[in-house]
């Protein structure tokens, strides 16, 4: 919840600049021992830019609300009555969908969470959550509101996940020219910002297309970044331990029919392990690991940054991707990083406007 922005007015032009503006000023002071190198800068859409949302559902008698909480305060809810950071379609179900909420009975029956996953093209995946076991009256009555709001439902609860017709949606991104198609599962990672994204699939293709040799990517989610690079490269190792993201990988890869893409469900440090030959894995017994020649590795990692371990693993291969989420984390790896490469290439990604959080990328070279 922490990523969305809870006003109910749209943002001016000039309050998004004047925060961008500050959030660059960290970048830039965060990364200052590491780069002179201004970065490349890419801008958000000021509304309509949020492709997934979550809100709360609070009830008061007979009215129901989305509602999110502020900072430090788990009782205080606040009212959305509007979200303009969401897509056109998040915007356009939100008000149709809480009114069914407040005038269905076994829709608004111990509801407590909704969450939006949309695309560019228009679909939409509504999760329900529940603290209440799901019936048949129930699935008559979301089988109804799907069809009335032209809408892909889910309802959860504890140990419960009814699917009435399907958990994803279909994204489209142009790489260099390229029309890609991205599945993209409900519950699980997806970049929220579409426009952003498919600003840092291109950045990241443009400064890695004259690479040679093999690509490895830890973190590799639902293919993101692999498919979108694979072209640059001979070959493409992408692991993911997520087994929803693996999912959403084998299909994107046989969707957009890259035939050198191999994809194993591994963690990165049992991908360290098998690299260096200290184990062998089942799951990465289609892969013959001796034909690779890695150059490059790319990484996407949690907020909190890379492990040491991991780290360490990364500084053997000649040039590095890191994707980041958070200046800080990253500034802290590249503390270890930069005592064996040099930066390159820096960007910054207003991923989350109108929100402290920042993504930024860096490529490193081996001195």
């Amino acid at each position: 919840m922490s990523e969305t922005n809870s006003t109910n007015t749209p943002p001016t032009v000039q309050q998004y600049q004047q925060q961008l503006a500050r959030k660059l000023k960290r970048v830039h002071d965060t990364l200052a021992p590491f780069t002179s190198l201004a970065p490349a800068v890419f801008e958000s859409p000021s509304s309509g830019y949020r492709m997934r949302a979550e809100f709360r559902v609070w009830h008061e008698g007979d009215q129901s609300d989305y509602v999110m909480f502020p900072k430090g305060k788990p009782k205080e809810p606040y009212v959305i009555e509007s979200f303009p950071a969401g897509s056109i379609t998040i915007q356009r179900l939100m008000p149709a969908l809480m009114t069914v909420i407040r005038t269905t009975p076994f829709i608004r029956d111990r509801l407590f969470q909704v969450d939006f996953l949309s695309s560019t093209q228009g679909d939409c995946v509504v999760s329900l959550l529940y603290h209440r076991p799901l019936d048949d009256q129930w699935a008559a009555a979301a089988n109804e509101l799907q069809q009335a709001l032209r809408v892909r439902l889910i309802g959860r609860s504890r140990k419960q996940k009814i699917v009435l017709t399907a958990d994803y949606v279909d994204e489209v991104f142009e790489v260099d020219g390229q029309i890609l198609e991205y599945r993209q599962f409900e519950n699980s990672f997806t970049q929220p910002n579409a426009q952003i994204n498919q600003s840092m699939l291109n950045w990241t293709h443009d400064r890695l297309r004259n690479q040679s040799g093999d690509l490895l990517e830890l973190y590799c989610g639902n293919g993101n970044f692999s498919i979108a690079l694979a072209g640059a490269f001979d070959k493409v190792l992408a692991t993911e331990l997520d087994k929803t993201g693996l999912r959403a990988a084998k299909h994107n890869v046989e969707k957009n029919r890259v035939s050198n893409i191999e994809l194993g469900r591994l963690s990165a440090a049992e991908v360290a392990q098998a690299l260096s030959g200290a184990r062998h894995f089942r799951r990465l017994a289609h892969v013959p690991l001796e034909q690779y020649n890695f150059s490059t590795v790319l990484v996407d990692p949690p907020r909190s940054g890379l492990d040491p371990e991991t780290l360490s693993f990364i500084q053997q291969f000649p040039n590095i991707v890191y994707v980041s989420c958070n200046p800080d984390s990253l500034a802290n790896n590249l503390q270890q990083l930069s005592r064996t490469h040099h930066v390159l290439d820096v960007a910054v990604f207003d991923q989350f406007p109108f929100t402290e959080h920042i993504e930024s990328a860096v490529i490193l070279r081996a001195q």
